[in-house]
């Protein structure tokens, strides 16, 4: 008698420690490359026979080139047309299975999540490489941006219940820049000055580098002067969508609104002898001067990016 009551005991602990649809799972792709579609906008992780999907309008701007306040990344509520998506196949799986219109008959899906609530949190930070092709020493560039992507009180859907995640870490996602988001920086050393006023101007192709500096600049003597970067002393790069820049784009008043600028860089405020400085180097020519203009130590910033224009870049001369 006692061991049946012990038996019923036993049985009665194993339903107890049963929570219906609750079946604790995982899904890791923590060492996968995220990898976007080109077609349809996927973001995904690709493991073998198993696959992670993310899908954002593109018109959501979630994996743009603006970097994230810090503690603050942009959000996106799972549900509707903001979409995260767990799947295991049948066999090995390749992108045309993820990103094809019509996707290919084989191999087939053998389990589905679908993320039912939650949160998806993007956050974007600049990817920085040596910039090469300038030769002021230490100068970087903006190769790209690095998104990192984590999913925050998620519920999926699955065959057998409801999977709950805390945290889930999908990973990084990170995107180079078209090659028209490129910024040249393929100025030669002679630079302009406006008539009047103190603008100095360089120009390539669809790129503008612009001095408005304080009137004390370039005075009738050699020597050098130095000034620190501020709201007197502005150094502003400037890509607009398209070429033909003129005198007009920088020394008048009303600046023509075409051609129109796609990007607006603003060097950061100097620091004495630290960053951020302007050096113009007079010398005479004749009855005229020469003025060599340095910008050292300069950082430029754009919506929280950052690139580092060289330890000593020669923005080049003019005479006058």
């Amino acid at each position: 008698m006692k061991k049946i009551i012990g038996l019923f005991a036993f049985m009665f602990l194993l339903n107890g420690c049963d929570d219906g649809d609750l079946i604790i799972e995982t899904i890791d792709f923590a060492d996968v490359t995220a990898t976007k579609c080109e077609i349809n906008g996927l973001v995904y992780k690709i493991k073998e026979n198993e696959v992670l999907i993310i899908e954002i309008p593109e018109d959501e701007n979630a994996f743009i080139g603006t970097v994230t306040p810090f503690g603050e990344p942009r959000q996106f509520t799972i549900g509707g047309d903001n979409k995260v998506i767990y799947r295991s196949y049948s066999g090995t799986i390749e992108n045309e299975n993820v990103c094809s219109t019509i996707p290919p008959s084989s191999p087939n899906v053998t389990e589905e999540w679908v993320a039912t609530s939650g949160v998806i949190q993007i956050t974007t930070t600049p990817i920085l490489v040596p910039n090469t092709t300038l030769t002021s020493g230490n100068a970087t560039k903006i190769k790209g941006y690095n998104h990192a992507i984590v999913f925050k009180n998620v519920t999926f859907d699955k065959p057998n219940g409801e999977q709950f995640f805390e945290t889930y870490v999908f990973g990084s996602y990170a995107k180079d820049l078209l090659s028209s988001e490129t910024l040249p920086f393929a100025f030669d050393d002679e630079v302009e000055k406006c008539t009047s006023g103190n603008t100095v101007y360089n120009t390539s192709g669809s790129e503008a580098l612009v001095l408005n500096l304080d009137p004390t600049f370039f005075p009738a003597a050699s020597g050098t002067q130095t000034a620190l970067i501020s709201a007197t002393n502005k150094v502003t790069y400037t890509l607009y969508n398209a070429g033909g820049l003129t005198s007009a784009n920088f020394c008048t008043t009303t600046a023509p609104t075409t051609p129109a600028a796609s990007q607006i860089w603003n060097a950061k405020d100097g620091v004495t002898a630290t960053s951020g400085i302007i050096e113009v180097v007079t010398t005479t020519l004749g009855s005229q001067f020469q003025h060599t203009i340095h910008l050292k130590k300069v950082t430029f910033n754009r919506n929280g990016s950052e690139f580092y224009l060289g330890d000593d870049y020669i923005y080049g001369s003019f005479i006058q």
